[in-house]
């Protein structure tokens, strides 16, 4: 282990580009059940092509990949659908089926594009992170990606380092970490509304044009306007967010103005079902709602597909465009367990898409029992198919495994059993309870008297079961810790009288003082509170208490959070009082974990401290 990479995981965390633009999977792999009835596919046409040339193509997409080079474990080792359970996900398993698509495709006659949606890295197990996110633009580049647009936690480690992932260039702290020159994304990075204060122009470009068969296509990149809301302020002072459709709109006019008319938008912002069965993430969009319904509804007509992502659902579907016409939406789910496999034709005459169909395809990385099931390990662990591994991305995987094991594998505490993140109705999870006890137990020194942590910085659940290097029930190592929280957040402590505290638990609730959605902080052991939400905005909270005892509003209290609250992230501008008094501890978030976690066995936390009335 180089000094560099221990130092690595305790760091904190426009011009047109005109681009012009094998294998089946073994006969180990073809004994396993149908896909799933929600991953029929769906298909929009746009009239009969003038004549009959037609150039056909296709595009493989994926988004939320978030680093997730080894397969997802836990709870989180499959995808649920038509009421089966099939694990999936992995980068040798995911460039094996982009291999065996583009494969099926180039038969078709069609020339295959392989795009992304966003946060491709950032929130990052440590596999990845230790090395900046190096080792999944690396993966990236072995599989074939060749254009995304950015998504929120491409900013994780702020602008400046973005641009250094595109580009290439040692990381100005660390350091070349593997010995190797770094040489930056072979992919562009689509940054259409990501806007540099001083120049008024994209940080990267915002359009890349592909030419299929002579046809232009054109792909628009964006984030979700909202990005600035959640993630860290430090690293994104000098640019702002623009108006998703309006951008959109922007650069679909000027690719038409240079004969660009079939478009495609990678958004990394979406949706989700309103009803899901058996579990979250059926394909289709019955009872659909989110951001990207209106967005869509506000694009130009030219604009035929919509790649989206940031809400982690899987779908392919249709919403309608500002014209009333279909427009084909979709997304692949998380962590590279799904593709999305779309093909379309164009009118070689008028440039336009004259049909598109998609559907998704599960990445399937299990050995098949025969029965429509999976082969399991004498612990309950999903086997993994050796034939279906790709020998290319597992090479350059290995790798950083490698490299990063003896610190991912050391055994840092024990669990009595799951601590999961899943939240009671009043929003509270066993492991928000667990994170917050943490930090509160990290920062008494500094006299912390209360700990709140924003749910969206835990990424993963501990499971007992989990044994990444071979340890026993229970054990936790420093890799799957960092899987839990990994952006090395700062751990900040800071004076708050009870009005300003209770304040802060006001602004969790949308519409109150600038907030976009709601988001309800986890406690620490002793802090008590009730919230209704049917009472008006800025009254939804009471019984504020500290150990049984009311909280006053005019005594001041020790109140700890990591450094992305305390600068206002995910929307708590009400936690930025006064930035001088706030009292940082050495270390970071993955420091209290693993510190707390040494204590002793940990259980669940009880998920009983935030009530919640009608």
């Amino acid at each position: 282990m180089t000094s560099s990479l221990r130092r690595r995981v305790g760091v904190p965390a426009v011009a047109l580009a005109v681009v012009g633009a094998l294998t089946t999977l073994p006969a180990a792999q073809s004994a396993v059940a149908a896909p799933p009835a929600e991953f029929t596919p769906v298909t929009a046409s746009y009239g009969a092509p003038h004549g009959s040339s037609v150039v056909k193509g296709q595009i493989l997409s994926y988004n939320d990949f978030h680093g997730a080079i080894d397969p997802p474990t836990g709870s989180g080792a499959v995808v649920n659908a038509g009421g089966t359970s099939t694990p999936a996900g992995g980068v040798e398993y995911l460039a094996t089926y982009l291999k065996k698509l583009r494969a099926e495709a180039k038969k078709e006659g069609r020339e295959t594009i392989t795009a992304g949606a966003g946060d491709l890295i950032g929130a990052s197990p440590l596999v990845s992170a230790a090395f900046h996110d190096e080792p999944t633009i690396e993966l990236m580049n072995t599989i074939g990606l060749q254009v995304s647009s950015v998504g929120n936690h491409e900013f994780d480690e702020g602008v400046d380092e973005l641009i250094r992932i595109q580009r290439g260039g040692c990381h100005p702290v660390d350091g070349c970490q593997d010995g190797d020159p770094y040489r930056g994304a072979k992919f562009s990075y689509l940054a259409a509304n990501t806007i540099n204060n001083k120049t008024g122009l994209p940080i990267l470009p915002p359009i890349e044009i592909k030419y299929v068969g002579g046809v232009p296509v054109g792909f628009i990149g964006l984030t979700l306007e909202g990005t600035a809301g959640i993630v860290n302020p430090a690293g994104i002072k000098n640019v702002h967010f623009t108006d998703e459709i309006v951008t959109a709109n922007k650069w679909s006019n000027i690719l038409k103005l240079f004969g660009v008319k079939a478009q495609v938008l990678l958004l990394h912002e979406g949706g989700a079902q309103g009803s899901a069965t058996p579990t979250p993430g059926v394909s289709d969009c019955v009872n659909f709602s989110g951001p990207v319904v209106d967005i869509v509804k506000g694009l130009n007509p030219e604009i035929g597909l919509v790649v989206s992502g940031h809400t982690h659902r899987f779908y392919s579907c249709k919403l309608p465009d500002k014209a009333g016409r279909d427009t084909v939406v979709t997304s692949a789910g998380t962590n590279g367990q799904l593709v999305t496999d779309i093909d379309y034709s164009l009118d070689k005459r008028t440039g336009k898409f004259a049909e598109i169909t998609a559907k998704n395809v599960i990445v399937e990385n299990g050995v098949s029992d025969g029965n429509g099931g999976w082969k399991k390990d004498a612990a309950g662990v999903y086997l993994k198919n050796p034939d279906t591994v790709d020998a290319a991305a597992k090479k350059v995987a290995d790798k950083y495994r490698v490299a990063v094991a003896p610190l991912a594998n050391k055994i840092i505490g024990t669990i009595s059993g799951d601590i999961v993140r899943t939240n009671t109705a009043a929003g509270e999870s066993p492991l928000g309870d667990v994170i917050a006890d943490a930090q509160l137990a990290y920062t008494t020194s500094a006299g912390a008297q209360i700990a709140l942590m924003n749910p969206g910085g835990i990424r993963a659940d501990f499971d007992a079961d989990q044994s990444s290097g071979g340890e026993g029930y229970g054990q936790v190592t420093y890799g799957e810790a960092f899987t839990v929280q990994p952006f090395n957040n700062l751990v900040a402590t800071e004076p708050l009288t009870g009005a300003q505290l209770k304040d802060v638990l006001e602004q969790q609730f949308a519409g109150y003082a600038g907030q976009t959605t709601t988001k309800i902080l986890q406690v620490s052991a002793g802090f008590t509170y009730t919230w209704s939400a049917s009472a008006a905005l800025g009254s939804r909270v009471s019984n504020l208490a500290l150990n049984g005892t009311p909280i006053d509003p005019a005594a001041t209290y020790q109140v700890t959070m990591n450094n992305f609250l305390a600068a206002g992230g995910d929307g708590f501008t009400k936690f930025v009082v006064d930035p001088a008094k706030v009292v940082t501890a050495p270390g970071f978030d993955i420091d209290a974990l693993t510190a707390y976690l040494a204590t002793g066995t940990i259980s669940p936390g009880p998920a009983n401290r935030i009530s919640t009335t009608s």
